[in-house]
Parts: C-alpha cells; structure tokens; sequence
C-alpha cells in the first residue's frame, strides 16, 4: 500500500510542498525584522514581488501566444492572451495593500530605497517588449491575410481574428488601468508635484496613463465611431 505521508522529492524543506514551491527561498527574500526600518516594508516589498511574479507569468503567456499566431492558431493565442490579462488585473488589486500605508510611515521607508524605481521593473520592462512582439506579430497576420479589421468587426461575426484583436484590447486595457491605479495611489502616498527616488517628478506618471500598447486597434475604435450611423465619415477601405 502506498505510503501518502511519505515525502518523495528531492530539494530543501520538510515536505513536498515546501520542496516543489520552494517556499523556504521565496519567504527568505524579504528584509526581517533587524533590517527594518519600519514594520510595512514587509507589505511594500511584498506587494512589488508578487507583482514580479505575476507579470512574469503574464508575459510568459503573451510570449506563447505569440507563437501561437505566427503558428496560426489563433484561439489559442487569445486564451492565452485572456490569462495575460487576469494576470494584470491582479496585479491591479494588489495596489489596494498599497493604499493602507500612511504618507509619513512611507517616507521612512523611502530612505532605504536608494535610486531603485518601478521604472527599473523587469516585469514591467517585459510587458513592454513583449508587447512590441505581439503586436507586430498581429500586424503581420493582419497584411499576411489581406485582413479589413474594420470590416471584421463592423460585420459582427466572432471570428478568431476578431476575439484575437479584442483580447490584444483587453491585456492592453488591463495594463493601461494599473498605470491609472499606481498614479493614484502614488499622489496618494507622496502628493503631487513631488519627485520620485530618481528625481522623476510624480506628475510625468499621468502622461504615460494615456500610452497604448497596441494604438493601431484603439485608432480603429475612433475611426468605427467617425464612420458609424451617429458618425460624419464617410467608410474608408481598409481600416
């Protein structure tokens, strides 16, 4: 008879579970209690690890799917594309442990942040590049095809072409909400017109919240309006 309490795999920690997920490691890189310079670092680094974590699931899932549209496979490409976007949502509501720090426990923690920024994320550096990938990916299949996107969808039919282009929208929106969340929560905590650990003046964040990653799919949205029943174009081939 099987024995179920048996611990069967190789690695650090006093069981499996320990052993797979590799917990010892991943709970050790947090500052203990001796670094602190107060108590919520632990819910700062936190918060910024685990979305680490996340986005480099989601961009792990962006970088399949696009293999999976130069393979033609475009269902695939979109669920995938789906789990990137959940990824960013979450990554979202973590910004909510955020607001529970108050604005004077953070500029103590501040002190032992160095020059370090978001803008140096690696996960957020990913989304970015793989974004660039996707997107000229799509770009490719769409002159490969001889596709009219806004033909595609001012015909309504859902079409792989169609769920694809609207999961692009839907990891794009969810990346373009956080970077609404994080501005937010960032004047919440330091105000506006202060600076961040790089000199960066808080106030450029808000620039950037109307930065598209895929701006071609958002312009057929504007021109769909412009050429539509309420609009005052006339519909223009190849959209």
């Amino acid at each position: 008879m099987k024995d179920y309490a048996e611990q069967i795999l190789d690695g650090e920690g006093e069981n499996d579970y320990t052993r797979y997920m590799r917990t010892d490691a991943l709970l050790s890189l947090q500052r203990g209690p001796g670094e602190w310079v107060h108590r919520d670092e632990m819910l700062f680094q936190i918060v910024h690890q685990s979305t680490e974590l996340w986005l480099k699931l989601a961009c792990a899932e962006v970088a399949e799917a696009t293999r999976r549209i130069e393979a033609g496979e475009l269902d695939a490409a979109t669920r995938l594309l789906g789990r990137a976007a959940l990824g960013g949502q979450l990554v979202t509501q973590q910004l909510e442990m955020m607001r529970q720090l108050s604005p004077w426990d953070f500029q103590t923690i501040r002190t032992i942040l160095g020059h370090g920024s978001g803008a140096d994320s690696p996960g957020w550096r990913a989304v970015r590049s793989h974004s660039r990938v996707i997107g000229a990916a799509f770009d490719k299949l769409v002159a490969d095809r001889g596709i009219d996107l806004a033909e595609v969808y001012r015909t309504g039919e859902d079409t792989p072409e169609y769920r694809l282009a609207e999961a692009m929208i839907e990891w794009d929106d969810r990346i373009s909400i956080w970077r609404v969340q994080h501005f937010k929560v960032i004047t919440r905590i330091i105000g506006h017109q202060s600076v961040g650990t790089q000199g960066t003046p808080v106030d450029i964040l808000a620039k950037l919240i109307s930065h598209k990653l895929f701006p071609e799919l958002w312009h057929l949205r504007t021109e769909l309006t412009a050429t539509g029943p309420m609009g005052d174009q006339p519909v223009r081939e190849g959209l």
